[in-house]
């Protein structure tokens, strides 16, 4: 068993544009990906009106896409996500707790309605996003943290 972080960070200097996130064949504007120790992978998902739906993610594309951002190289095995958005041609990442992207997949499922999710789903995903962008400190700038995840003084 593991303690799952409660640091949420951003990258606010990562540019993305629409040929990475193509890349990553996602077929929708949300998605997290984590490193599965047991599997020795990382593993890509994004939210679905079935669930968390799993995307096929090879080795160079991650590093090719994911891997030169200084998010990457923090990221804990098993317990944090990288978090991605993309909307209105840009795209945001975050490193979070992994229990918040399994939160953000369960809200979605449970208010998708028609084709693109309707507008409770959107409204909803909007207010969760403004959440962790309230809660991320910029990568470099984060308080030191003591291996149970108190914050240190």
């Amino acid at each position: 068993f593991r303690t799952v972080p409660d640091r949420y960070l951003s990258d606010p200097g990562h540019r993305w544009d629409d040929e990475a996130w193509e890349l990553l064949q996602i077929p929708v504007g949300v998605a997290f990906f984590f490193r599965n120790a047991a599997l020795d992978r990382l593993v890509a998902l994004y939210p679905s009106p079935a669930g968390a739906t799993e995307s096929e993610l090879d080795p160079e594309t991650w590093q090719r896409v994911l891997g030169a951002g200084p998010l990457a190289s923090l990221l804990e095995p098993d317990v944090e996500a990288l978090l991605l958005r993309r909307s209105q041609g840009r795209t945001v990442c975050y490193l979070v707790p992994i229990d918040i992207c399994y939160e953000l997949v369960g809200r979605m499922r449970m208010l998708w309605q028609g084709f693109d999710g309707g507008a409770e789903a959107r409204s909803a995903l909007d207010a969760f996003f403004a959440e962790v962008e309230r809660r991320a400190v910029p990568a470099g700038r984060e308080p030191a943290t003591a291996p149970t995840g108190e914050r240190r003084p």
